[in-house]
């Protein structure tokens, strides 16, 4: 090996190194916030749980406001990941056929994706903790996620439903629907534990997921007005 390959093979390997150290950072940052919030999780106690002193964590995200933001810009890009390609499946069939039915079974591929995400995704589950408190209690990542990731989302539902719906719905009855279809998902995300508990189910996932499914499917058809 010459000089500027063994150069090359240890710039590539320490890259590496950076990048798997980034994102035990961002697990660790996302485990934490999600328990602790902005205010009560530390820095030294997410370079401990990520295995990393406290100036690579600087070095990498410029401090703790850094971190947090980054963790919500990490949260956007693994909901886009899964939902971009049934967003663009609902997109083109609509394209296609602008009709209220196709509308309808538009908004039954992107519910399903999302409820796919929230009730199935072992990796929602390291976020959900941040997304909630950032619900509840706004903090620096809020407009992230709000602007990318939630007003987005609903206005494609909301409009997916007016669609369906021809001229039976105004927007703003549109954009409530969307919220309360959305918001009902929650039973098995959220609020998982008292569901399955008051189920009897040991999971959401397999038959019972698409047994809650065909129900979600039930609503949609009420919601757009299919008799």
């Amino acid at each position: 090996m010459s000089r500027s390959d063994g150069q090359a093979w240890e710039a590539a390997s320490g890259y590496r190194k950076g990048e798997a150290a980034r994102a035990r950072i961002l697990e660790a940052a996302l485990s934490a916030f999600g328990a602790n919030g902005f205010k009560g999780a530390t820095t030294r106690q997410i370079a401990e749980e990520a295995g990393v002193n406290l100036p690579a964590l600087k070095y990498y995200f410029g401090g703790k406001e850094g971190l947090y933001l980054a963790c919500a810009e990490e949260i956007v890009e693994r909901y886009r990941r899964q939902m971009l390609g049934p967003i663009l499946e609902a997109q083109a069939g609509l394209e296609a056929d602008g009709s209220p039915a196709q509308a309808r079974a538009s908004l039954k591929i992107v519910i399903a994706a999302l409820a796919d995400q929230m009730m199935e995704s072992r990796e929602a589950e390291a976020w959900t903790g941040f997304v909630l408190r950032e619900m509840a209690e706004p903090g620096p990542a809020f407009d992230i996620l709000y602007g990318q990731v939630w007003a987005p989302g609903l206005d494609l539902i909301a409009y997916l439903i007016g669609v369906a719906r021809g001229e039976g719905v105004s927007r703003k009855a549109a954009r409530i629907e969307a919220l309360l279809l959305v918001s009902s998902l929650s039973a098995f995300s959220t609020a998982r534990p008292m569901s399955l508990k008051y189920l009897a189910w040991p999971d959401a996932g397999g038959e019972r997921f698409a047994r809650v499914m065909r129900i979600v499917d039930e609503r949609i058809d009420g919601v757009t007005g299919r008799s």
